[in-house]
């Protein structure tokens, strides 16, 4: 039985570990990433499939280390020791973390979209919904079953309705389905085995290489408060909290994300210029 992880390779170069949240796949990162990306020369990204998701089987995972060592044998037998950057999107970006305390010798970069702070759910500090843009009439012409799959909608436009049901269709409902609930259920709903056995918040150790936190000031799974604590443990953090953005950054694409991601990318290129001897 092997532990392998699934993961598709594009392009070539410094190598992008890019990992996705709970019940996601590399599809979901893959499709807000690469037309970013792809317009970026000199980057090999690398999406791949935690356990119980996507093309990556369960082989009996237990919990969130569990799922942290799996990483780290993928990047021990992939990367064999080479530079590389890192992404992590909400649950992702929790393991993310801990993967850049283990490797930061090697990390040239760290992106966390959403990340997960407090595995608790009861602990996270969140705001109640409230709409930005009400629309009566759209919201009557939407299905129940959209209004199901969709939930509560915090721009009530057409374009922005159109925008969040296309990356339900397109992502987030095949990552879904594809995903191991058998498995992943008694571990989401185990306080225990949904956070990792060690803190990731000591102060004493801190990652030095560009960071960019990016988080939903509407975020109704894991808000933006509790992730502002970051900023101490990663000094060349730019911390972005965005208007109109839930869990799902970006959803209605105005470039923002874009600007962000980019900027994101030239530091890094400055920061591996400098440290060449």
């Amino acid at each position: 039985m092997t532990s392998e992880l699934s993961a598709h390779e594009i392009g070539d170069g410094l190598p992008v570990l890019i990992i996705h949240g709970w019940q996601g796949d590399g599809r979901v990162e893959e499709l807000d990433f690469e037309p970013i990306f792809s317009q970026i020369l000199g980057l090999r990204r690398i999406y791949i499939d935690l356990p119980g998701m996507g093309k990556t089987p369960a082989n009996n995972v237990k919990d969130l280390d569990d799922m942290y060592h799996r990483l780290e044998q993928f990047i021990d037998s992939r990367l064999r020791g080479s530079r590389f950057v890192l992404i992590g999107t909400s649950c992702g970006g929790y393991l993310a973390r801990a993967i850049a305390q283990k490797y930061s010798d090697q990390i040239d970069g760290l992106l966390l979209r959403v990340p997960l702070i407090e595995p608790d759910d009861n602990k996270r500090d969140l705001d109640a919904f409230q709409a930005l843009v009400r629309d009566q009439q759209i919201m009557s012409s939407i299905s129940a079953e959209d209004k199901e799959t969709l939930g509560d909608i915090l721009v009530q436009t057409p374009a922005y309705v159109a925008a969040l049901k296309a990356k339900f269709e397109k992502a987030y409902l095949p990552a879904q389905a594809a995903s191991d609930t058998k498995v992943l259920g008694p571990i989401r709903n185990d306080l225990q085995r949904y956070s990792l056995s060690w803190s990731l918040d000591d102060k004493d150790v801190k990652f030095l290489a560009p960071t960019l936190i990016v988080c939903g000031r509407h975020d109704p799974v894991v808000g933006y408060r509790d992730s502002l604590r970051l900023l101490e443990l990663y000094p060349r953090s730019t911390f972005v909290v965005l208007d109109r953005g839930t869990h799902g950054i970006p959803v209605d694409e105005n470039g923002v994300f874009e600007a962000l991601v980019r900027d994101w990318t030239t530091r890094i290129n400055e920061w591996r210029a400098r440290s060449v001897d």
